[in-house]
């Protein structure tokens, strides 16, 4: 938790240096933004701010001819991420919906759980992949430390590894071992096999039908070069058959006030069977690419619901043995980004603008990103716009749907590097000649 104005008035010292074209029509964008008095939903409108000292104009040609250093922004969103909060790391990835944009390049096709286009569940679009660091607070605050496009044609997989790299070497090399958490839908294998020489621990969920297989069990009597092909893939184990599973490895019991006893438990060293297609084709032989499967399985849900209590299997790999306390819970607070996404597209405008090239969207998810940042390192001194029949919260524990920034306020306003825009109007103070 950040307190000092100091720390807030650096990162957008720091950020207006990141912005390399038109970079003080985006630094002052990025405040209107923040002090909008509602939620943004027209661009054009953010001119009308006192924030914005500019044209309406300068909005779109901001977002179309300016730059930004996205390397040197990654850098400074690790620089002023939370130094008390763990090393855990949310990845997951939101989709700038524009189905109707047949003109503009780039769309994908990407899975909605809200929308369905011809009967299926997916949506033409832009995909930026977000990488979070999370906290054990009791809110929904988060640090984003990366954004990402992945294109139509990259491979999902070769993108998040590239991206977690990036990240890891601009983390402290003598800190504890970072832990990136993903949802269902990353190929928990693939990211481990790639990922095998980078500090970093991987956590994943996993469908509760996968099978794995422990180590080929020795023998000793078998004559060597007779007997056909040493066996490859021990006894098989199915998640979903209970009568499968070997004897654990490890297993921790502990109690949370939200879902009653929490009963973990883990088996090392298992691994899939994998094939030569797809990512594996090049493969001479198949990989055995080991790691650790937990099971956990909670007493109650936080609320009454007629849903039915499922178990949760997750995959872990990296260095040395996974902390089974710590698996748990950076899961469960892994549905922070949720509320993250929730917040920059609603609140602060993500998907607002109707942009038309991805260049453009990726400088306003940028913006948006700075934005965020800002609000969280001014917690300590925003207002808590709370409707009146809300409780007020003490500002260390300030929501972020009831947050805006001290920007009107002069005596608690950090500084503005923009300068002021040059009057371009031409001025004529000759004197009309008389006919």
């Amino acid at each position: 938790m950040v307190a000092d104005r100091g720390e807030l008035e650096r990162f957008r010292n720091g950020f207006y240096g990141c912005l390399t074209r038109w970079g003080d029509a985006l630094f002052e964008l990025t405040d209107a933004v923040l002090c909008a008095p509602g939620p943004v939903g027209s661009v054009p409108a953010l001119s009308l701010e006192p924030e914005f000292r500019r044209s309406h104009g300068s909005l779109y040609k901001s977002l179309a001819l300016g730059d930004i250093d996205h390397d040197r922004l990654r850098g400074l969103l690790v620089e002023h991420r939370p130094p008390s909060w763990p090393l855990v790391f949310a990845v997951d990835a939101s989709v700038w919906e524009r189905c109707d944009a047949e003109c503009s390049p780039e769309r994908g096709f990407y899975y909605s759980a809200a929308k369905h286009s011809a009967g299926q569940p997916i949506v033409a679009g832009w995909s930026f992949q977000w990488i979070a660091q999370l906290s054990w607070a009791h809110d929904s605050w988060t640090a984003p430390v990366d954004v990402e496009r992945v294109t139509p044609h990259q491979d999902s997989t070769d993108a998040t590894v590239d991206q977690l790299r990036r990240l890891v070497d601009r983390l402290p090399a003598d800190a504890d071992v970072p832990l990136f958490v993903f949802d269902a839908g990353y190929d928990p294998i693939a990211l481990a096999h790639d990922l095998a020489d980078t500090r970093a621990q991987l956590l994943t969920r996993i469908r509760d039908d996968r099978v794995f297989h422990t180590d080929p069990p020795p023998r000793p009597n078998r004559p060597p070069g007779t007997g056909g092909r040493p066996p490859r893939h021990g006894p098989r184990m199915k998640c979903s058959q209970p009568d499968t599973w070997p004897e654990p490895s490890a297993r921790h019991i502990t109690s949370d006030p939200r879902y009653g006893t929490i009963d973990v438990t883990a088996w090392h060293d298992l691994h899939p069977r994998l094939t030569g297609r797809g990512r594996w084709a090049n493969h001479d032989t198949p990989p055995i690419v080991k790691g650790t499967v937990l099971r956990v399985d909670v007493e109650h849900l936080p609320k009454p619901t007629a849903r039915v209590k499922k178990t949760l299997w997750l995959h872990w790999s990296g260095p040395d043995t996974p902390d089974l306390d710590l698996c748990w819970r950076a899961y469960l607070r892994r549905f922070d980004i949720e509320h993250t996404f929730r917040f920059a597209k609603n609140t602060l405008g993500r998907t607002a603008p109707a942009l038309c090239t991805p260049e453009q969207a990726e400088r306003w998810t940028w913006l948006t990103v700075a934005a965020y940042t800002q609000l969280r390192l001014a917690r300590p001194r925003v207002d808590d716009l709370r409707l009146p029949w809300e409780r007020p919260r003490p500002p260390t524990e300030t929501l972020t749907s009831r947050t805006r920034p001290p920007q009107r306020h002069p005596h608690r306003a950090p500084t503005t590097p923009p300068r002021h825009q040059k009057d371009s109007r031409l001025r004529c103070n000759r004197k009309l000649r008389a006919p």
